[in-house]
């Protein structure tokens, strides 16, 4: 029973940012539980070909560079989609951005970057990718959409990051509001909520061993999350362990959004 719950057999799944980070982790995820084929997205055509080539050691993973801050990029992937696959089982919303500045001075193209990427592509692509997603889903074998938000959007801090946690606070409502509009389509749409993982965009943290010391204070699990933490929960919720699971936000940071 268990096996069958979190497999991912047959599944063809699409990750957006899938190159490094939470993306690859997740990737590595779905292919590791049994899905048919992972398409993985990248702004970078290198690192994405090169996440490919590596990511396939473990299934069948596809590059498809493109840029999803643009409508033009965006096309060329659902294009790219359309005419390769009848169908989509899984989305995961995962490219972001973020943008640092202290609140004085704070830039208009700061704020306009970050929303675009984190809040408008994602309800581009949903729209563009739902014919595929309805295609093959049913009440007894659902899609799955898999926003990913953050803690920044749950608590009352931005740490001179403004965009970032206001565009992760929209990318939740969103969520809700998507899992009411496609759940007749059997399309279920979650977000998680990550804490601090190590990434590219917390490199400035993590190489500051004062700072990563006394930030795991403020952690109730005294560590930052691994690949493993967010590969099991996007497991779970694309998978027939999360079938019922719609509309909501689960935060994975160790209990920091509980006491902050």
């Amino acid at each position: 029973m268990i096996e069958a719950l979190f497999s991912m057999q047959d599944k063809i799944c699409v990750v957006t940012g899938g190159s490094r980070g939470l993306g690859a982790s997740m990737t590595q995820g779905f292919l590791e539980a049994g899905a048919k084929r992972v398409y993985i997205t990248a702004r970078k055509a290198k690192a994405c070909i090169d996440a490919a080539e590596e990511l396939s050691q473990y299934g069948e993973c596809i590059a498809l560079p493109c840029d999803l801050s643009t409508s033009e990029g965006m096309q060329t992937l659902v294009t790219e989609l359309m005419s390769r696959e009848q169908h989509l089982d899984v989305l995961v919303n995962n490219a972001g951005a973020g943008w640092g500045a202290n609140f004085g001075q704070f830039p208009e193209k700061g704020w306009d970057k970050v929303m675009d990427i984190n809040v408008k592509s994602p309800f581009f692509l949903v729209q563009a990718l739902a014919p595929l997603l309805k295609k093959n889903a049913s009440a007894e074998h659902t899609a799955s959409i898999i926003n990913i938000g953050s803690i920044a959007g749950i608590v009352g801090s931005a740490l001179d990051n403004f965009s970032y946690a206001t565009s992760k606070t929209a990318i939740h409502q969103l969520t809700r509001i998507l899992s009411t509009e496609l759940a007749s389509d059997h399309i279920r749409v979650n977000a998680i909520a990550p804490g601090r993982f190590y990434s590219k965009m917390t490199e400035f943290l993590s190489n500051d061993q004062d700072a990563f010391e006394e930030e795991l204070q403020t952690i109730p699990m005294r560590r930052w999350g691994e690949a493993r933490d967010i590969a099991g929960v996007a497991i779970m919720l694309a998978s027939p362990a999360g079938a019922f699971i719609t509309g909501q936000i689960i935060p994975v940071d160790g209990g920091t959004s509980v006491i902050n």
